[in-house]
């Protein structure tokens, strides 16, 4: 039993989800109601995407920096001493519109994606469930958002879509591209990436860095579940919401954020270990201070 205590992550509102279709959260009042509901749950970081504020466009991403603001702003605002969690998630060479949101919100922490990955989904059929992309991170595009966020204070979290790129986090502590301590997001049941699998699961912190913390992001229905519950025995930190799973642990549909992080309490209790405040999650992650940039 691992008795540390756990940062619980929402993941309020993801991509690409449409809103007319399912109750994702778009607008800065709408995601900063979700965020209180996750936070009085237990959540002490809210990770954030940011969606297009024009009417009928509320599935499509945004990388306006008056919307970053309006949005992180209104959460900051609803959750005090909150922890932001800033996507950055682009094809592409041109990272302009995450550097901009960067530098505009200065959030305590960035998703920083660790390496390219294969982004592919297979429908039964055999069809592609969307056309063949590459999710491409090289070196030097992780580089420059490690470079940005040295410049706005904000502190990286790496997301690692397989091993491979676990064990690249590991090289780039080595090659000094990174300060402070080295965080590691474990993104599972992505279709062409590490499966939802608790086996797997078990295996993977040998390949963290030293000194390493780490929490898992699952992707998938009520079989995140049995996973989510594997992370807080191992000692990992906790994340879910609804860019990660519509489903609680009894199949049935989740109505808000705020009803999935109750279940993922469930499981840090379960394990043995109490929930982390925001003034704690702050410290285990060598975070600044609530307040100051």
């Amino acid at each position: 039993m691992n008795t540390d205590k756990a940062i619980l992550t929402c993941a309020l509102t993801g991509v690409l989800t449409d809103p007319r279709q399912h109750p994702v959260p778009v607008t800065p009042e709408q995601m900063a109601s979700e965020a209180r509901d996750a936070f009085n749950a237990g959540a002490s970081i809210m990770h954030v995407h940011l969606r297009s504020q024009e009417p009928g466009f509320g599935h499509m991403p945004s990388w306006d920096p008056d919307v970053a603001a309006a949005v992180c702003d209104a959460i900051r605002a609803a959750c005090p001493g909150v922890v932001i969690n800033l996507t950055t998630g682009v094809l592409g060479k041109d990272i302009s519109g995450p550097a901009a949101c960067l530098k505009r919100v200065k959030p305590e922490i960035a998703a920083c994606n660790a390496g390219t990955l294969n982004y592919l989904k297979l429908k039964a059929d055999g069809s592609w469930a969307w056309p063949p992309m590459v999710f491409d991170n090289p070196v030097p595009k992780v580089q420059q958002f490690l470079d940005v966020m040295a410049e706005t204070g904000t502190h990286p979290e790496f997301e690692c879509f397989d091993v491979g790129i676990l064990r690249s986090v590991g090289m780039y502590v080595g090659a000094g591209m990174v300060q402070g301590v080295p965080e590691v997001n474990l993104v599972m049941g992505v279709a062409s990436g590490m499966p939802c699998d608790a086996e797997l699961l078990a295996l993977l912190p040998r390949w963290m860095p030293e000194g390493a913390v780490w929490q898992s992001t699952l992707i998938g229905r009520a079989e995140v579940w049995p996973v989510h519950q594997k992370t807080a025995d191992l000692g990992g930190h906790l994340r879910t919401g609804l860019e990660d799973t519509f489903y609680r642990p009894d199949g049935s549909r989740a109505s808000g954020n705020g009803v999935l992080i109750d279940d993922l309490a469930a499981c840090a209790r379960r394990a043995g270990r109490d929930i982390a405040t925001p003034a704690e999650a702050r410290a285990l992650l060598g975070l600044r201070e609530a307040g100051t940039a």
